[in-house]
């Protein structure tokens, strides 16, 4: 009896063995788009719920999540928070699982007016879907009124769209029935987190808690420090034996005098950030800016001097002088003019935020940034005017050293920028570049140093270079061969058309059909871990490799797609000597080296 029953559970475990045996890899196991991310809508009067059922095991990206009008017009929609995701390629991504809910607030809608609606998301597998686009139909709505019966979100701004052809109605369809779109909500993405250019303060790497650590740094640079005890004088009227309150107070009164005017500057920048917002995200701008902030980052290494004309600063100089020290009121305005006299060492990180909070176009973080700002600057002022010269620190190189220092910092501007271009990869690589020089010039200014703390501190600064040199090394190195490695023998098609005549020429060679995109994580990772690898090169040497590049998703691509029944990326065809596509073999989903090699082996003649 026992006998039987082991040979039982044996023959039962070795079904289940032999069953794997026909589970053939890489054939489709992924769901269309309309399943994996089921899209509905609702709406009452002027609201509008969009709502995703996303399927186990598969997320949407927050930053491909877009929205447009025809004929309405609609105040900008809060996405909620998501977890975030990290990849190899791309970096952090902000994602939705499970469900998704985004109202939105229609302001006005005409007869027939529409909502278009577009989003990407992958599957934790490794696979990705092409930008999906619903038209949702809207019921006419009028115009929120003023007094106070709109919903309460008067403070976002209204977004509408051009008016756009007469768009078709949402209705359940596979995943690349994409034709359908219409051509103006065409996505053009290169990778799902730089999909979009930031236009919110959300977007900028820095808080504007950052602005007051600036602002202290500042205080401490050769143009600012030996300053305070003489603005402290001014700011006393003279007079030495005033009490320790009043003393905090007029401190406190001058610094802001200051502040406001770098708030209002602030805020005058941010608003026309605000109006130029969209050009200010064109590449061409992008570089320009780019440009100017390594123009304010060599003043701060001395390379050149940058402020007002001597001219201007000789007025606005005589208008401090005429106000009364000792008196709130004309410490005030001493404080309000002071902010408009720039010193060599803090003209370059003033036009260096200026220029920054510009690309956010928010009123209230341009103000608060530069108020901070002012803030930090101001802080030691109130220190030295209270407590005396006895808290300042002593002049020496070290204060060269610190305004050095923000040099590098305002380097990273034009990094954060042409990230947006450059993509995520050469990102990365400039981000190395600027850490390598920054801990090399601290390694080298402080090799004069002695003291245990200062060797340590060394040893810190040297080993934090060499950390920030790998991924320029591997760029140096390894990329190149990587490249041409992964690249193969690709011979890049882009239409049906084009596709047959590469069929046709192949001569009775088999045929491998590669659809490649930048948004698409596992692409990358066949080109990085499966193309390059030897045994995959040496199997596909008698083959004819052909890629399309649907990463634009135009209507070609569409067109192309839907042709070959593709749900999404990464998706490999193979193709026999008589130019037919042998199903079984297709690939969908990343398949490492070992596996891809042992089902190249396995394909049918």
């Amino acid at each position: 009896m026992a006998q039987r029953i082991i040979t039982l559970i044996l023959l039962l475990c070795s079904t289940s063995a032999f069953a794997g045996l026909f589970d053939t890899p890489g054939r489709s196991n992924f769901v269309p788009a309309d399943q994996a991310f089921a899209f509905d809508f609702q709406q009452s009067q002027h609201e509008v719920n969009l709502t995703w059922q996303i399927k186990e095991g598969y997320y949407l990206y927050r930053k491909q999540i877009k929205l447009s009008a025809a004929d309405a017009a609609f105040l900008e929609p809060s996405l909620p928070s998501g977890e975030w995701h990290d990849d190899e390629f791309y970096g952090k991504s902000e994602i939705y699982r499970q469900r998704l809910t985004v109202p939105v607030t229609l302001t006005r809608a005409a007869k027939g007016a529409t909502l278009t609606v577009t989003w990407q998301g992958c599957a934790d597998a490794g696979f990705c879907y092409p930008p999906e686009t619903k038209v949702v139909p809207l019921s006419a709505a009028l115009a929120l009124s003023s007094d106070g019966q709109a919903p309460a979100r008067p403070a976002l701004p209204v977004v509408g769209a051009p008016k756009l052809n007469p768009p078709l109605p949402v209705e359940p369809r596979p995943a690349l029935a994409l034709a359908e779109r219409p051509p103006a909500a065409t996505a053009e993405p290169s990778a799902p987190e730089r999909s979009a250019a930031a236009t919110d303060g959300s977007q900028l790497p820095f808080s504007a808690l950052w602005a007051l650590l600036i602002g202290i740094g500042i205080a401490f640079t050769p143009c600012v420090l030996p300053m305070y005890p003489l603005i402290s004088g001014i700011v006393l009227g003279g007079e030495r034996r005033l009490s320790t309150a009043r003393a905090l107070l007029l401190a406190f009164i001058y610094v802001q005098g200051m502040a406001l005017t770098y708030t209002a500057l602030g805020m005058v920048v941010a608003a026309a950030g605000l109006q130029f917002q969209a050009a200010l995200q064109h590449p061409y701008v992008l570089i320009g800016l780019s440009a100017v902030f390594i123009l304010l980052a060599l003043s701060m290494f001395g390379l050149f001097t940058l402020q007002l004309p001597s001219s201007l600063q000789t007025r606005l100089t005589l208008m401090s002088n005429t106000q009364r020290g000792g008196s709130a009121g004309g410490v005030f305005a001493m404080g309000a003019i002071a902010g408009l006299i720039c010193s060599p060492c803090t003209t370059a990180p003033l036009s260096a935020i200026l220029l920054y909070i510009a690309q956010s176009g928010n009123l209230w973080l341009g103000g608060g940034t530069l108020y901070l700002y002012a803030l930090g600057m101001g802080l030691p002022l109130i220190l030295v005017t209270v407590f005396g010269n006895r808290l300042l620190p002593k002049s020496g190189p070290w204060m060269a050293h610190v305004k050095t220092a923000f040099g590098f910092v305002i380097l990273a501007l034009p990094v954060f920028l042409l990230e947006r271009i450059l993509g995520e990869l050469w990102g990365l690589r400039l981000w190395s570049l600027l850490a390598v020089a920054f801990f090399s010039w601290a390694f080298i200014t402080s090799l004069g140093a002695t003291r245990p703390w200062q060797r340590i501190l060394q040893i810190v600064l040297l080993a934090a270079a060499l950390v920030s040199v790998r991924p320029l090394q591997d760029w140096a190195f390894d990329a190149p061969t990587a490249q041409q490695q992964a690249h193969l023998a690709f011979t890049r098609v882009s239409t049906v058309d084009e596709l047959d005549r590469a069929l046709a020429q192949a001569k009775g060679r088999p045929v491998m059909l590669d659809l490649y995109a930048d948004w698409c994580v596992a692409c990358k990772e066949f080109e990085k871990y499966t193309f390059s690898t030897p045994e995959v090169q040496q199997a596909l040497k008698d083959t004819v490799l052909l890629q399309v590049d649907v990463t634009k998703n135009s209507a070609q691509d569409v067109a192309l797609l839907k042709h070959l029944r593709v749900l999404g990326l990464p998706t490999i065809l193979f193709f026999n000597a008589q130019g037919e596509e042998q199903p079984a073999q297709r690939v969908t989903g990343f398949m490492d080296a070992a596996a891809f090699s042992a089902h190249l082996r396995d394909r049918q003649p």
